[in-house]
């Protein structure tokens, strides 16, 4: 018996997309890149780094002066899988620090920064910028010296750390073993610790899931330097800071506010999983649409990208990714002569607008990703536009563009 096709998109149906259609595969999102003082190992020159082995093997260990080494260690401890590492000199100034984070352009892609311990506003204001150059995520740590939920709201009010969609900032401090001594746990900056819950929490729930909960125990802490209770947890979470906390099986995390969240703003992207849901799926439907790139600019390709895409999307429905009872109330696709003018088609450039509901909030948000194709035939006599120049226009317009709740 026939069955009816089942619908990809809102407007877009399976068979849309021709024999032999391309599939988009999701992106990593937990690729972790760290950055801190080492015992040894090549200065601003980040290393892939799969397990704590490999860590000691290329920088040396831990060092008790040195942060980076226990976070690498708790990162892993805690599920992270992939990381990359770079080196800043002992007693490293702003500059060095800089230039450090610089030193990422040489890693082709990563998902979660952590700079364990530095509370540096200018260095944390360029990584969160790095981040949304990047389509990543900053995992920040309240500083050393705030011990309380009073020095800790402070700290919020005084711009040590920056507003920003684009990170998220964890209080308080974790109290880990040290191997180097003993039966005397180590007050240490959490950012390791919850960067590896994040990418276990990806793994095991997806990256629409928080990163949060009594779900995600955090492995290898023994305790926390000061437990907030609930006035503080509260008051800490409207300021934008997610608090750790202690229930009767482990030391979890109970909030998922992004640093867009301060002063009890809800703005567009003022939840981790929302953020971190619309990176990953700008950046796989980028990469998964390249071959655009050698097709004409038109009806036939739009078609095809929105098929491509609408499956992509239907597949992580299933999966759970999105709120809504249907495809149609959960996602939505738009490639076609509104979205991709005349002018995007002379410059060589097709735009794909995609809309999703994240599981909370219950609206929509919506992206857009701007791909090349190939150039139209160029006049006699004129050059094709060199696909260089789109290229680094495209790097430089990856910022998302939320939109409020659509008319359901």
């Amino acid at each position: 018996m026939a069955m009816n096709p089942e619908p990809v998109a809102p407007g877009a149906r399976a068979d849309d997309c021709p024999a032999g259609g391309r599939a988009i595969a999701g992106v990593p999102t937990a690729v972790t890149a760290l950055i801190g003082t080492a015992r040894r190992g090549s200065i601003n020159q980040p290393e892939p780094v799969g397990s704590f082995a490999d860590f000691e093997r290329i920088f040396g260990g831990l060092a008790a002066d040195c942060e980076l080494g226990y976070a690498v260690r708790q990162f892993f401890r805690n599920g992270g899988a992939s990381a990359w590492v770079a080196r800043v000199p002992s007693g490293s100034d702003t500059r060095q620090w800089l230039q450090g984070l610089n030193s990422l352009a040489m890693v082709e892609g990563f998902n979660l920064l952590v700079l364990p311990g530095l509370a540096d506003p200018e260095v944390l204001a360029a990584a969160a910028d790095t981040c949304r150059q990047r389509r990543a995520f900053l995992i920040a740590e309240a500083p050393a010296d705030a011990r309380t939920a009073e020095r800790m709201a402070a700290c919020m009010g005084s711009r040590v750390l920056p507003r920003s969609g684009f990170g998220a900032v964890y209080f308080p401090w974790v109290r880990i073993a040290d191997p180097l001594r003993p039966g005397s746990p180590r007050a240490a900056p959490p950012g390791g610790t919850v960067a590896g819950l994040y990418a276990r929490t990806d793994g095991e729930r997806g990256v629409w899931r928080a990163p949060a909960g009594p779900e995600g125990v955090l492995q290898g802490v023994a305790g926390l330097e000061r437990i907030p209770d609930d006035r503080e947890v509260t008051r800490l979470a409207g300021l934008g800071v997610n608090c750790l906390g202690a229930l009767a099986n482990g030391t979890v995390v109970l909030g998922a506010r992004t640093l867009d969240a301060t002063h009890g703003s809800d703005s567009d992207w003022s939840r981790v999983p929302v953020r971190r849901t619309a990176l990953f799926l700008e950046e796989s439907v980028e990469r998964g649409t390249q071959w655009a790139a050698q097709r004409p600019n038109g009806p036939a390709l739009w078609a095809e990208l929105r098929a491509a895409v609408g499956a992509f999307l239907q597949g992580l429905f299933r999966r759970g990714a999105f709120a809504g009872p249907d495809p149609a109330s959960a996602y939505w696709v738009r490639c076609d002569a509104t979205t991709t003018m005349p002018a995007d088609v002379a410059a060589g450039e097709v735009n794909i607008e995609v809309g999703f509901a994240p599981l909370r909030p219950a609206e929509f948000f919506s992206l857009t990703v701007r791909q090349l194709t190939a150039p139209p035939p160029a006049p006699a006599g004129d050059e094709a536009p060199a696909a260089g120049g789109v290229a680094r226009a495209l790097r430089r317009s990856r910022g998302l563009r939320p939109r409020r709740p659509l008319s359901r």
